[in-house]
């Protein structure tokens, strides 16, 4: 083998993993350009509002990355809600609503220690620099720090696994 595959790896050996309490930084990739200028505008279960085609533009450092994303793939997009506390991992009880509190990592609330939110969206459109996606539920201008493949577990009597 010769070239850039010689040095070609996915991990960077013997760097002991972070632990609790300890912070790991993001670097964002991108921003993602929705219709939604309120958080009443975006799409929950707490309205009735339809998912609206949105822009994921990606900085030119990162626009590499999406080079084989296809019109019709389903991706995992990981983005920063920017807005949200960081400082709850309860939800308190809410007149009309939750009975007693629940924490946060049981919901999709934007509060909570690390505001990082994930949706699976259908791609539209491609272009060298950005998406055009599907699936999408947050303010507009959020900042974007990763793009995948989705991946889906499935479980059954005859066969288990990711597909």
């Amino acid at each position: 083998m010769t070239g850039d595959t010689d040095s070609y790896t996915i991990y960077i050996p013997e760097i002991p993993a972070e632990v609790c309490g300890d912070t790991v930084e993001c670097k964002v990739i991108g921003n993602i350009q929705t219709p939604y200028k309120s958080m009443d505008q975006c799409p929950s279960r707490h309205n009735q509002n339809e998912l609206q085609p949105c822009q994921i533009s990606l900085c030119p450092e990162f626009s590499k990355g999406i080079v084989g994303i296809n019109v019709g793939d389903q991706l995992l997009i990981l983005y920063w809600l920017h807005l949200a506390k960081r400082d709850m991992v309860q939800l308190p009880k809410r007149p009309g609503g939750r009975l007693k509190p629940i924490g946060v990592f049981s919901t999709r609330t934007p509060p909570r220690p690390n505001p990082i939110a994930a949706a699976v969206v259908e791609v539209l459109d491609t272009g060298t620099s950005g998406l055009k996606v599907i699936g999408l539920d947050c303010l507009d201008g959020t900042p974007l720090l990763d793009i995948k493949k989705a991946r889906f577990y499935r479980q059954s009597s005859t066969n288990a696994g990711l597909s």
